[in-house]
């Protein structure tokens, strides 16, 4: 059979020295030009990857991640800088022990962000870490964190404890001299703590997240919330209803009378209404943390200073007050 142009369809013609060269040429650049890059996938020490967030995970070394990822008026701000910038600045994450994507050792935030703001990747560091280097790194990359909520240090403690333990005899980043102290010890001392305030927020975790959301929203006080931690966790429930119905949270000396009763078998719902509708004595004592202090006078300042501060500036105060409110007010005033 033959084509239209009167060509066998197999006949081919003869290609010219020039065209030959040509032709050579073009080959090899196809054959050399170098593919669209695409961002590395995995793991290579020290350099910057782009992972799926599908296959990144929270924190959970020893424990999960102690920072709590609120959906709040700075996550938004955080979504919207993402949206217009990207993610400037990377998290870092190591591989999982079983090979299934990476562990989130910085950056939840982000991460959550990146989500929120429909991104299918993230930019991260990362590197091969053992569990303990895992912690520390996750430790200080919080270490600057404003307005640590007191379940975050809670947790926060807890992970730094078992971190310590799972280290056996041969603790890291420990004095020669500590070696034998108990973690709890060791603990308190990095984050300047003593033994038994270490040991009064690690009963925090015992507490049900009804009742610790209390402590955090500071709708319920440090020492009962301690208090409250031994109770079995279905009384510890009750106590939450009930704090929400009588619109009053226990002092510590209810707190303790609550534990008594719980440890005795005697605490009921109508108990617990009973005791947080008693109207409690008057405390005249005004009472500032050291935390709240620290704000304005810094950890530097002795409370010593604090006090012979803060009565100064009332001193300074008061003078500039009109008379009439300068004065004391008299006895029988008080009286009427």
């Amino acid at each position: 059979m033959s084509r239209s142009d009167g060509k066998a369809p197999d006949a081919k013609e003869p290609i010219k020295p020039a065209q030959d060269t040509a032709l050579k040429e073009t080959a090899a650049v196809e054959q050399t030009a170098p593919e669209p890059t695409t961002p590395p996938r995995p793991v290579e020490e020290g350099k910057l990857v782009y992972l799926k967030l599908s296959e990144v995970h929270p924190f959970h070394t020893f424990r999960p991640h102690p920072f709590k990822v609120r959906d709040d008026a700075k996550m938004q701000e955080i979504v919207a800088s993402i949206r217009v910038n990207g993610v400037m600045v990377p998290g870092l994450a190591r591989p999982e022990k079983d090979g299934n994507g990476y562990e989130i050792v910085a950056g939840h935030r982000r991460t959550h962000g990146s989500e929120l703001a429909g991104l299918e990747e993230m930019p991260f560091i990362v590197r091969e870490m053992t569990d303990h280097e895992a912690v520390q790194a996750m430790k200080d990359s919080n270490k600057q964190r404003d307005g640590m909520l007191p379940s975050e240090l809670a947790a926060l403690l807890e992970l730094e404890v078992e971190d310590i333990k799972h280290q056996g005899g041969r603790l890291k980043g420990v004095a020669e001299g500590d070696v034998g102290k108990r973690s709890v010890e060791i603990v308190g001392e990095a984050h300047e703590m003593n033994y038994k305030k270490v040991m009064r927020y690690l009963r925090l975790n015992s507490l049900v997240p009804e009742l610790l959301d209390k402590v955090d929203d500071k709708k319920m006080g440090f020492m009962p919330a301690v208090e409250l931690s031994y109770i079995k966790p279905k009384n510890q429930r009750l106590i939450a209803v009930s704090i929400d119905g009588e619109q009053a949270s226990p002092s510590l000396a209810q707190a303790k009378r609550l534990r008594e009763l719980d440890k005795e078998g005697k605490l009921n719902g109508d108990v617990i209404d009973g005791i947080l509708s008693e109207q409690k004595k008057e405390d005249r004592g005004v009472i500032i943390s050291t935390a709240e202090l620290e704000k304005y006078f810094g950890k530097e300042v002795t409370p010593a200073k604090m006090k012979e501060q803060i009565m100064s500036l009332l001193d300074d105060w008061k003078e500039k007050q009109p008379p009439e409110l300068a004065k004391a007010p008299k006895k029988q005033e008080l009286d009427k």
